[in-house]
């Protein structure tokens, strides 16, 4: 995740930054979703078993703790789904691990909308657009109607939450809206999420951005980010699954702060781009393991093996591990900005070349942005 708005004022206030101290781990605890989305990576639909137990998951939670994970984004599928999820969450807590959710708002009632934030350290809210444009997104006529709801309830509550929005050919017309709607409804919080070639999303190869319109998308997300920093407005912006919008942030920064361009530099490559089996780990609803969620290869299985002899042990990993990873091949190979970005999603790398260590194909930056300046 790249945190724009954190990183802007930390920099320009000269404050300590948020330093994740430890790892996240993304856990799709079920399989199971009312919603059939055009994107979703693990193909989900209602008549999905569970496979992992709650006294699984529990083991499973403490041997994580023991490796240095910190943060647990509950997601799916539609997580809600699963009776023991409130269960499963309040353990995390008691053994001081943070957790998020990720949802698409359909279960949320005025019933469990306090329950759910009460447990719930942030969470974060599914919408594609538009009421057209996510109604066709997600596969479900009326679901935006409702998903606002539970965006509008969970708010209300005061509680941290914010909007998830994917941006595809389909709904990068909604750009604009999304960020309206935050502003419209105080929402404190915008996740723009970029697509990665796997699940349904690798489906539908043929709705990713070209280059061009990502780069234009990118930069009304950073116009964005520095208006709302300038004028005080309690907006947070992050983007997700391309690192290479920080080399394009850097840029604009010292446009806009030349006096602090060194500070957010370093601030950049002590982040250090994408994370995936660093920072980051993926455990989806069969208990396999994997760098990130979207990653083609598994490396190992929580069933079979204990979470720590999976994740301080393997080959892939430990590639995985280097920072600068300069052994990623094509543009990468002589890029002097892979200190920041890391080379992008190994899993997009993948699903066009089938070579890990390939380029990253939606890398939109040009050959001089590539150089240090």
């Amino acid at each position: 995740m790249f945190r724009l708005s954190n990183l802007i004022s930390s920099v320009v206030e000269d404050r300590p930054e948020r330093v994740l101290d430890g790892a996240i781990a993304i856990w799709n605890f079920t399989n199971r979703c009312n919603l059939s989305c055009l994107h979703c990576y693990s193909k989900s639909t209602l008549d999905e078993v569970d496979t992992l137990t709650t006294e699984q998951i529990k083991k499973t939670i403490l041997e994580m703790k023991a490796n240095g994970i910190k943060f647990i984004i509950f997601s799916g599928g539609e997580p809600l789904t699963r009776k023991d999820l409130f269960e499963i969450a309040d353990y995390c807590k008691e053994n001081g691990i943070i957790t998020y959710l990720s949802s698409n708002g359909l279960y949320f009632t005025t019933k469990n909308v306090q329950r759910i934030v009460d447990t719930f350290t942030y969470v974060g809210i599914s919408i594609d657009g538009d009421e057209p444009t996510h109604d066709y997104f997600r596969g479900l006529k009326g679901a935006f109607v409702e998903t606002l709801k539970a965006v509008k309830l969970a708010n209300a509550t005061g509680a941290k939450v914010g909007i998830r929005f994917t941006v595809t050919q389909d709904t990068i017309g909604s750009l604009e809206y999304i960020f309206d709607l935050a502003e419209r409804e105080n929402i404190p919080k915008v996740y723009i999420s970029h697509l990665v070639y796997s699940g349904r999303g690798l489906d539908n190869l043929k709705m990713d951005l070209s280059k061009e319109q990502r780069r234009k998308a990118v930069n009304f997300i950073l116009d964005k980010a520095f208006e709302y920093y300038r004028t005080g407005r309690d907006i947070e912006i992050v983007t997700g699954n391309m690192e290479q919008d920080g080399i394009l942030f850097l840029n604009r920064f010292a446009a806009e702060y030349p006096e602090h361009k060194e500070s957010m530099e370093k601030r950049l490559v002590a982040w250090g781009g994408n994370s995936a089996g660093r920072k980051l780990v993926n455990i989806n609803s069969e208990g396999d393991v994997r760098p990130d969620p979207f990653f083609p290869l598994t490396v190992g299985n929580i069933i079979e093996q204990s979470f720590g002899d999976i994740w301080q042990h393997g080959e892939l990993l430990d590639q995985l591990r280097i920072h600068p990873r300069k052994q990623i091949s094509g543009i990468c190979a002589d890029c002097e900005q892979i200190d920041i970005c890391n080379g992008g999603s190994r899993s997009r790398a993948y699903a066009i070349t089938g070579d890990l260590w390939s380029e990253d194909p939606s890398c939109y930056l040009t050959e001089d942005e590539r150089r240090k300046n």
